[in-house]
């Protein structure tokens, strides 16, 4: 697993050149934000937490995807006092329950990965914990969150962005990593997250996929534009057709 700092707070931990999940450096210890893979990565994520010196003292996780909940449940095991938390809607993706809410559009059905692991407490838009702030965006899963650590302005933005093979909005297909625009479960949703996130001004842009990305703003400017002319283009071959 490869380690990577990012000023005196974050750590981006990667798995095979594609799979990252974070460590948080709090007072008290660190937080994980998502846990990569299926359980071959959990003693990985504990041993490099070791090797920097605090235990994981809190799970939270982006969203339900098996990428990102992989190796919860044996994390779980090894370390069940340790807090989980994620996005009501999403740990229905957890349990298994893929069904589509009332007020959701019909169609796709949203992936997920089913985890024995039960959520400790429910993430929602303004929650601080720590020194990150929980940010709903919905889109590339139906409960998918993103952090913003308020000390220095990183955003940990799961799968809302990601930067391996370009910097793109979930929902885009990237033909050297489609792995997030496959499984995006609804792009306007994405698009609007996205653009809630830019507003936000990181001064760093952490994701599931790819490096970060110091300085993110115009490459996040440059990643919505591309996905709105491709929207606007299917919206404009769907009137000609109708």
């Amino acid at each position: 697993m490869k380690v990577t700092a990012a000023g005196k707070h974050l750590y981006q931990l990667t798995h095979l050149g594609s799979v990252n999940c974070y460590l948080v450096r709090e007072d008290d210890g660190f937080t994980l934000i998502d846990t990569s893979w299926p359980s071959s990565q959990a003693k990985a994520i504990m041993q490099e937490a070791e090797k920097l010196g605090l235990p994981i003292v809190r799970i939270l996780l982006t969203h339900g995807h098996i990428d990102h909940v992989g190796s919860l449940d044996t994390l779980h095991a090894l370390l069940p006092e340790v807090p989980v938390a994620i996005s009501a809607r999403d740990a229905r993706l957890m349990a298994g329950d893929v069904s589509l809410d009332p007020s959701e559009p019909a169609g796709k059905e949203p992936g997920g990965s089913k985890c024995v692991t039960k959520p400790t407490s429910f993430l929602k838009e303004g929650d601080r914990i720590g020194s990150l702030e929980v940010f709903s965006t919905p889109g590339h899963s139906p409960g998918h969150v993103a952090f913003l650590d308020t000390r220095d302005s990183a955003l940990i933005a799961g799968d809302t962005f990601q930067t391996l093979g370009g910097v793109a909005v979930s929902g885009t297909l990237v033909p050297l990593f489609p792995l997030p625009g496959l499984s995006d479960w609804r792009k306007e949703l994405s698009l609007e997250s996205a653009r809630k996130l830019l507003a936000l001004k990181p001064d760093l842009l952490a994701v599931g996929h790819g490096r970060m990305l110091n300085n993110p703003q115009p490459a996040m400017e440059r990643a919505i534009r591309k996905l709105e002319m491709s929207l606007a283009k299917a919206k404009g071959k769907q009137a000609r057709v109708a």
